[in-house]
């Protein structure tokens, strides 16, 4: 089956909107079997869209369109769409009865312009919208008069608002495709997130170990991000599910530790967990992360029970003030120094009375690198029950990413310390499950 998404907005092709539909669309259609092979952004003008629309309509069983179903004059979807396949509208009096509804209830006049909204094009099924004013179109293309042998196709029309598109998508879109375009096979897909290793590095690991299924059908893929790198492990068909898992088990086995979590789990998602189940405690001191370790570790559900307390001590007078790290040690090493993360994380640790405390203190850049310590040096500073340990790394490149893949290496050493904690009784903290 092939499936096309077309997503509309000049302010897309701007730069002033963020493309959030075309992740979101795949990941969904994905996970349902329909595997999205081509997607187009295009703006709000009628050659555009006319073109982007019968081009799809000519190659795929499924096309979805999102944006411009509004009110407006640049929202030119579906009287487009209509005039390009021949379709009258007509105005849908339960469509307007809703628009009227919809405004009354937020004792609101209905602007005559929204009127437009209830034009639906003849033989188009009516996706409701109880989120919004634009309702949903979906219709059966036949005869094509676009494809080859006038295939039929289906062509869905969702409006551009993620408030009002995903509801719509879940409740209405899928239910009519599981009807109308069942998927052809089971489809499995997952994904292994590992940190500490390239991406050219994961793939010599897994190429050989995984030929044999790759040969069979297994669809191998690699994603690098900050800090991490994705492996995707994908197949359909009968035979999908247990080669997903053969493969699985091979990347496994050559990855180990490195693999941190699957699809959904952030790393700092799992460092939160390890220290809930081992009943222990966090705190941070960060320089040149800038609270970037403290926002992930928050962002987690649940965090308030083991994260105590993140100080960003960007100066070296913050440093020595709140974290007592001596004025000897910056005088004679600098803020950027092995002895000075040594200090912040025991400083941190103690004042915050945590288990373990993470430190961070280096050269983001573009500017106040040195020879000896050139932008990108960073110093990683880990406290735990049994002392002080310090990593140096080195992390060149523009400020946010530095500070990502900082902030990435920081809690993955604490995972693993965690892990070993686990299986080492000596260095387990206190009241530490076994079971990590």
């Amino acid at each position: 089956m092939i499936v096309e998404l077309i997503n509309t907005g000049s302010e897309l092709m701007l730069g002033r909107v963020l493309n959030t539909h075309q992740q979101w669309l795949c990941r969904r259609l994905t996970d349902q079997g329909y595997t999205v092979s081509r997607q187009v952004a295009v703006p709000d003008t009628g050659p555009d869209i006319r073109q982007a629309v019968g081009e799809a309509l000519a190659r795929a069983d499924l096309v979805i369109t999102t944006g411009g179903l509004g009110p407006t004059s640049d929202d030119l979807t579906r009287d487009l769409i209509a005039q390009l396949l021949g379709k009258a509208l007509h105005e849908d009096a339960a469509v307007l009865a809703h628009i009227r509804h919809f405004f009354e209830c937020r004792r609101r006049e209905m602007p005559a312009r929204n009127r437009v909204q209830a034009l639906v094009p003849a033989g188009a099924i009516v996706l409701p919208n109880p989120h919004g004013t634009a309702p949903g179109l979906a219709m059966e293309v036949r005869p094509n008069p676009f494809r080859a042998g006038k295939r039929a196709s289906w062509l869905v029309m969702l409006p551009g608002p993620p408030v009002e598109l995903h509801p719509m998508f879940a409740e209405s879109v899928l239910p009519l495709l599981r009807r109308v375009l069942p998927p052809s096979g089971e489809f499995v897909c997952r994904i292994l997130r590992t940190t500490g290793i390239g991406e050219s590095a994961v793939q010599e690991q897994l190429d050989a170990p995984l030929r044999r299924l790759v040969e069979a059908g297994l669809d191998l893929g690699y994603c690098a991000r900050p800090g991490r790198v994705d492996v995707r492990l994908a197949a359909r068909g009968s035979e999908a599910e247990p080669r997903v898992a053969s493969a699985e088990t091979i990347v496994r086995e050559r990855l180990g530790s490195r693999i941190y979590g699957v699809e959904g789990e952030d790393l700092e998602t799992v460092v939160v967990r390890l220290l809930a189940e081992c009943k222990a405690t966090l705190a941070l001191a960060e320089s040149c992360t800038g609270g970037c370790l403290a926002h992930r570790v928050t962002n987690v559900p649940g965090a308030s029970a083991v994260f105590l307390a993140g100080l960003v001590t960007y100066s070296n007078a913050a440093k020595q003030k709140f974290l007592e790290v001596r004025a000897d040690t910056l005088a004679r090493h600098g803020a950027v120094s092995e002895p000075v993360a040594r200090e912040m994380a025991d400083g941190v640790r103690r004042h915050a009375r945590a288990d373990y405390a993470l430190s961070v203190t280096g050269i983001a850049g573009p500017g106040g690198g040195t020879p000896e310590k050139p932008v990108g040096t960073v110093f990683i500073g880990l406290a735990t029950p049994t002392g002080v340990a310090v990593e140096r790394r080195f992390n060149p490149g523009e400020r946010e990413t530095f500070k990502q893949v900082t902030a990435e290496q920081a809690l993955d050493w604490l995972r693993r310390t965690l892990l070993a904690a686990a299986v080492e009784p000596a260095r387990r903290p206190p009241d530490c499950a076994p079971d990590v």
